[in-house]
C-alpha cells in the first residue's frame, strides 16, 4: 500500500454562473495537480456554478450545463490524478449539492450533501434536497471522506464516513466571511478530527459574490486538533500538501502556516476585495462617488482606490451653501492624497430651479427636512447622470449606523450599486480610517501613505444639510448609539436589556422605533459587503409593515 497522498488543493475565486471559465480554472488547478505529482486535486463546494447559486440552480438548463462541463472535464482529466469538484445533480425530481470525483475519464463516484443550512445568508432547504448519509470514495487505495462544508459541522456525516473506512476527511466549502468566523470553523472542525480520529482538511473558496465575501484560509488539522498547515486569507493559492500513513494512521505533514491577518485587517481586506469582485464580476472597471469632506465618503474612495486603483476612482464634491470650508478642503484633499480625479459640481443652481418650481405649493410651509433631502436627492440625480454617461458604478457611502436609524436619504445618498460601508458601524469606520493610514499591504492598488487627514476623522460628524447640523443633535452620540444597535440588531436584545446596561430608556425607544420604521429604505438599498452575522439583508429579513415594539 501507498504510504504517501499528495493532494493538491485549489483555494481559487469562481464567478457565479460563468460555468466554462470556472471549469477552465478547474483544469488549470487540475494541470498543476499533475505537475506536482498529486494522487488528487480538489476544488471547493458547487465550484463549477459557483457559490452562492440561490434559485438560478433551480432552472434546468443551467444545471445541464454545469453538469455537462462536469463531463467535459472527466474526459479532459483522464490522464492524470483524480478531480473532486463541486457541482448541482438533479435526480428522480430532486435536487442536490454534490460533490463529484472524477477518475480515468469517468465520473466515479457523486456525493451528495447532507446538512443544508438554513440561517444567515443560506436558504439551502428550499432549494435543495437533503442527501443520505454515505460512505468514502476511493483514489487509488486510499479512502477519502468528504462532508460537504455543513455536513462536517455535525458529528453524524464524519463519524458515518469514519465507521465505513474513511482514512481521512475532505471538506469542501463555500463559507462566507464574517468577523471572528476562522476560529469558529477551526473549533468545529477540531470536534470532528477529535472525534473520528481522522485528519482533516477543510478547503475554502475565495471572492466576492454579491455581499458576500469568501475568504479562504483553507487549513488541515492532525487528530489531535494541531494545525498542519493554513493558507492565505482572500488569496488565490495553489498548494499540494502530503499525508503520510503512519501506524497510528494518515498523517498530514506540515504544509506552512501563512500568517493570518487581525480583525482590522480581514475586515478591510473583506470590503477591498467585495468591491473589486463586485465591479469584475458585474463587468465595470470604474467607480464615482460623492466626496463630502466626511469621514464615510473618504474612507469610501480609500476602499476603490485599494479596489480598483486611483486612476478608475473620480470624486465628486456637490456643495451647497451648507458645505463647510473644511469640507471643501478635506474633500480635495482625501482625492489629492489618493490620486484620484476630483471633480467639482456646486448644486446650488439646480436646487435654486427646483425651489422655485415648487414655491407655489410649498408657499406658507416653514422649510423642513423637505428641503435638507432636495440636496441630497438633486446629489444623488447628478451623480447618477455622471454613472450614466461615464459607465462608472456610483458607490454609496452610507455607514451601518445611519443605514439602521435610517439616517440616509432614499433615491438620495442612497442612489447607487453598491455600498462598502452597508455592515460597518460608524465607530468602526474611525479606527478603520486610523488603520489604513497607518498600514498599507500589497493587495492594495492605492498609495502607501496617510491618505485620510486626522481632522477629517476627528470632526463632528454633520449631512451639512442646515446651518451649524450635527448628527448629535438628532442621535446619541455614535459611541452610544454604536452599542444600543449592536445589542438590538445584531444580539436581538430588549429594550430593558439595554436598558439595563446603562442607556436611557426614551432613548433606546428612539432607537428602536428608528430602525423599525427605515425597514423600507433598506428594502431599497444597494447591497454591501457583508462583515458580520447580522448584516442587512439575508442575515435579519424584518417585514416592512411592523407595527410591533418591545412593551419593556
Amino acid at each position: 500500500m501507498a504510504d504517501r497522498f499528495r493532494l493538491t488543493l485549489a483555494q481559487l475565486n469562481p464567478t457565479v454562473g460563468a460555468i466554462e471559465a470556472n471549469a477552465d480554472a478547474a483544469f488549470a488547478a487540475w494541470e498543476a495537480g499533475k505537475a506536482a505529482g498529486a494522487d488528487m486535486v480538489a476544488l471547493p463546494e458547487m465550484f463549477v456554478t459557483g457559490y452562492n447559486t440561490q434559485d438560478l440552480v433551480a432552472k434546468p438548463a443551467f444545471r445541464r450545463h454545469a453538469v455537462d462541463a462536469i463531463h467535459s472535464l472527466a474526459a479532459l482529466c483522464a490522464d492524470g490524478p483524480t478531480l473532486g469538484i463541486g457541482g448541482p445533480h438533479h435526480e428522480d425530481g430532486e435536487l442536490f449539492n454534490a460533490y463529484y470525483v472524477l477518475t480515468g475519464g469517468n465520473i466515479v463516484s457523486r456525493v451528495l450533501k447532507h446538512h443544508l443550512p438554513n440561517e444567515t445568508v443560506f436558504d439551502e432547504v428550499r432549494i435543495y434536497d437533503s442527501g443520505p448519509l454515505g460512505g468514502p470514495y476511493s483514489v487509488g487505495n486510499t479512502r477519502v471522506g468528504t462532508p460537504i462544508c455543513e455536513d462536517a459541522w455535525y458529528e453524524d456525516v464524519a463519524e458515518t464516513l469514519a465507521e465505513t473506512g474513511a482514512e481521512f476527511l475532505l471538506v469542501p466549502n463555500g463559507s462566507p466571511y464574517y468577523r471572528g468566523k476562522l476560529e469558529t470553523r477551526l473549533n468545529h472542525m477540531v470536534s470532528r478530527v477529535v472525534e473520528t480520529g481522522l485528519p482533516l482538511i477543510y478547503l475554502n473558496m475565495v471572492g466576492g459574490q454579491d455581499d458576500q465575501i469568501f475568504d479562504g484560509a483553507t487549513f488541515g488539522l492532525n487528530p489531535h486538533g494541531e494545525l498542519a498547515f493554513i493558507m492565505p486569507a482572500f488569496d488565490e493559492e495553489i498548494r499540494t500538501i502530503e499525508l503520510e500513513r503512519t501506524p497510528e494512521g494518515w498523517r498530514i505533514l506540515s504544509g506552512g502556516e501563512t500568517p493570518q491577518p487581525d480583525v482590522w485587517e480581514q475586515d478591510y481586506r473583506a470590503m477591498v476585495e467585495a468591491v473589486r469582485d463586485y465591479f469584475r464580476k458585474t463587468g465595470f472597471s470604474k467607480a464615482l462617488l460623492g466626496l463630502s469632506g466626511g469621514v464615510d465618503s473618504a474612507l469610501v474612495a480609500v476602499i476603490a482606490a485599494d479596489a480598483l486603483g486611483p486612476e478608475n476612482v473620480r470624486c465628486v464634491m456637490l456643495p451647497s451653501e451648507y458645505t463647510s470650508d473644511h469640507s471643501l478642503e478635506d474633500a480635495e484633499a482625501v482625492a489629492k492624497a489618493l490620486g484620484c480625479r476630483y471633480d467639482y459640481v456646486p448644486i446650488s443652481g439646480p436646487r435654486a430651479a427646483v425651489t422655485e418650481a415648487l414655491a407655489p405649493l410649498f408657499e406658507g410651509l416653514k422649510p423642513d427636512v423637505t428641503e435638507e433631502n432636495i440636496q441630497s436627492r438633486l446629489r444623488g440625480l447628478m451623480l447618477m447622470a455622471l454613472s450614466n454617461k461615464f459607465g462608472e458604478m456610483l458607490l454609496t457611502t452610507g455607514n451601518k449606523s445611519e443605514v439602521a436609524v435610517g439616517y440616509a436619504t432614499i433615491y438620495g445618498d442612497m442612489a447607487g450599486g453598491y455600498n462598502p460601508l452597508k455592515d460597518l458601524y460608524k465607530t468602526r469606520v474611525f479606527e478603520t480610517c486610523r488603520w489604513r493610514n497607518a498600514n498599507h499591504r500589497d493587495w492594495m492598488m492605492g498609495p502607501a501613505k496617510e491618505v485620510i487627514p486626522p481632522r477629517v476623522i476627528d470632526k463632528p460628524p454633520s449631512a451639512e444639510l442646515r446651518a451649524d447640523q450635527k448628527d448629535e443633535d438628532s442621535l446619541p452620540p455614535y459611541e452610544d448609539l454604536d452599542v444600543i444597535l449592536e445589542q438590538l440588531i445584531d444580539h436581538e436584545a430588549s429594550v430593558a436589556e439595554v436598558v439595563a446596561m446603562g442607556y436611557d430608556h426614551a432613548v433606546v425607544k428612539k432607537v428602536e422605533n428608528l430602525i423599525y420604521i427605515s425597514e423600507y429604505k433598506r428594502f431599497q438599498s444597494a447591497p454591501g459587503a457583508r462583515l458580520s452575522k447580522r448584516a442587512f439583508w439575508l442575515d435579519r429579513r424584518y417585514p416592512i409593515v411592523n407595527r410591533w415594539r418591545d412593551p419593556s
